[in-house]
């Protein structure tokens, strides 16, 4: 059975420029009713699908922070009534700076949660508003701060390169900013300009400037070495921890392992089946009050499929992916199914061979769609 939850909370207070999440401006929305649809998914789905260990959970958005205090509380009571939390290693929660509060700090903190990712970006202000956030730099600092004060010790900030305006400088000059923090884990992603966001459009009609591609690589290049010089490793393509705080969570994901997606526009994988759950808030509790379940589509996974997952997520690690697992999961050998793609990424440069484990090279995290992408229907 899955080992890991996550908990989709699709309301925020500002729509940035470049999400295309699932999400809904909060203001009029109609939250107590969502939730109210949550916990019926939850207590439905595990009576249907009981387990008696779950190690991590995941609460994003959205902004999970963007509820109020009362609301939290009554989320986290829903939690811990459908949940089994004995074995919980991992609560993770997204939160955005301007949203952590010590009441809400301290609600999140009683009911387990251990793990914030807080959604900074860049420490550049005229960026920030560029990209639709409203925090300042002061806003992290202190949030930051009181969250520490409150008791957690495994904090991870996301941010952002290859933005509009920004320069290799701008980007380096995020970086030392981070650095000064005292975290434990950073997720450093550049922008993809996505259908439906207000970036797309701009972009669709010239209007938005964005760094050459010779540039996002350099950007990329000086987040990898800087972090190394700092002591995080990368353990995967864009998340970089010190020693024992990598996202256990997202490892779920990274090694094709099966988990539980709760929420409007969630994705879960049980029982060998992808299902998809309505987005539309409205649909999404139509669903649960009419069917019991929220499922747009449900997909039973392939063998090929499965197989292709493997190596296109696996590969994403630093520790990749190991022929002799993918032996005993699949019980055929790697070098059947994927070796003309496997030499062909071996001598491109892209993918290195050690005691029958793959990784990427240095090349291949510059060019990892391309490698990823060689396994995509393809399999023998």
């Amino acid at each position: 059975m899955p080992k890991a939850v996550y908990i989709h909370i699709p309301f925020c207070e500002q729509i940035c420029h470049y999400c295309d999440f699932n999400k809904f401006f909060l203001k009029n929305q109609p939250v107590s009713e969502y939730l109210s649809a949550l916990e019926a998914e939850m207590k439905n789905t595990m009576e249907r699908f009981p387990t008696n260990s779950v190690h991590t959970i995941f609460i994003g958005g959205g902004t999970p922070t963007a509820l109020s205090v009362e609301q939290l509380e009554q989320l986290f009571l829903m939690i811990h009534r459908h949940i089994p939390m004995d074995d919980v290693v991992e609560f993770s929660v997204e939160a955005n700076p301007e949203q952590l509060s010590r009441e809400k700090l301290a609600v999140l903190f009683q009911y387990g949660v251990n793990r914030l990712s807080i959604g900074v970006q860049t420490f550049q202000e005229e960026l920030l508003k560029g990209i639709g956030r409203t925090h300042t730099n002061d806003v992290v600092f202190k949030g930051i701060e009181r969250a520490k004060k409150v008791g957690f010790q495994n904090i991870s900030i996301d941010l952002m390169y290859a933005l509009p305006k920004q320069s290799i400088v701008d980007f380096q000059k995020t970086l030392q900013t981070a650095f000064t923090l005292g975290l434990t884990h950073y997720s450093s992603y550049s922008l993809l300009v996505e259908p439906k966001t207000v970036f797309y459009n701009l972009w669709r009609k010239g209007k938005l400037s964005l760094p050459p591609q010779e540039e996002e690589a350099l950007m990329y290049e000086t987040l990898m070495d800087e972090m190394e010089k700092h002591g995080f490793h990368q353990y995967e393509i864009s998340n970089f921890a010190k020693k024992g705080f990598e996202s256990q969570h997202n490892i779920t994901y990274w090694k094709n392992d099966e988990y539980y997606g709760f929420g409007a526009g969630a994705h879960s994988y049980v029982h060998g089946v992808r299902r998809v759950n309505a987005g539309v808030l409205k649909k999404y509790m139509s669903l649960m009050n009419n069917e019991g379940h929220p499922y747009l589509d449900e997909h039973e996974v392939t063998v090929v499929e499965k197989m292709e997952e493997e190596l296109f997520l696996g590969l994403r690690l630093a520790s990749g992916v190991s022929s002799m697992r993918f032996q005993e999961k699949f019980g055929i050998s790697i070098y059947d199914v994927f070796g003309n793609q496997l030499n062909q990424q071996i001598n491109n440069g892209l993918l290195q061979e050690k005691d029958g484990v793959f990784t990427l090279t240095h090349q291949g995290k510059l060019l990892g769609n391309e490698v990823f992408q060689s396994f995509l229907s393809n399999a023998e």
